[in-house]
């Protein structure tokens, strides 16, 4: 069963990878072009680098879910040891400071810290958080 699964992995984890990867490089060249046209527009240059950033803020946000993905994937069930574990932990812990960081770069906050009201635990009273 395991020479089944195993191999099955390995394509999997490599081809959410190579999705990862062509998102990112989509989005990249998206952004690309759409500064060129924007520049070729007359638009003022903050509104073009600000548009651009975001652009590609979101393509490596994208990008970054299914490169996680993939490494969990490949780690769990193709080598798992506990140096590979340990690989992985730290891969997904740069990732998500990066995921995190590229948030708050496009927002301009914590995705959980947004200002909105919630209800609170008894569920009658909303809470606005901070």
């Amino acid at each position: 069963m395991v020479e089944i699964i195993k191999p099955f992995a390995e394509w999997c984890s490599a081809i959410i990878e190579a999705f990862g990867i062509g998102i990112i490089a989509a989005f990249a060249v998206y952004s690309i072009v759409m500064s060129i046209v924007r520049l070729l527009k007359r638009r003022q240059i903050n509104t073009i680098i600000k548009e651009g950033r975001q652009n590609l803020g979101r393509g490596l946000l994208a990008g970054l879910e299914f490169l996680v993905a993939s490494d969990i994937i490949h780690t769990v069930a193709v080598n798992l040891t506990f140096e590979t574990i340990g690989v992985l932990s730290i891969i997904v812990l740069i990732r998500t400071f990066l995921s995190f960081t590229l948030e708050l770069e496009l927002t301009g906050h914590v995705a959980l810290a947004k200002r909105k009201k919630i209800l609170s635990n008894q569920g009658s009273m909303p809470v606005e958080l901070e």
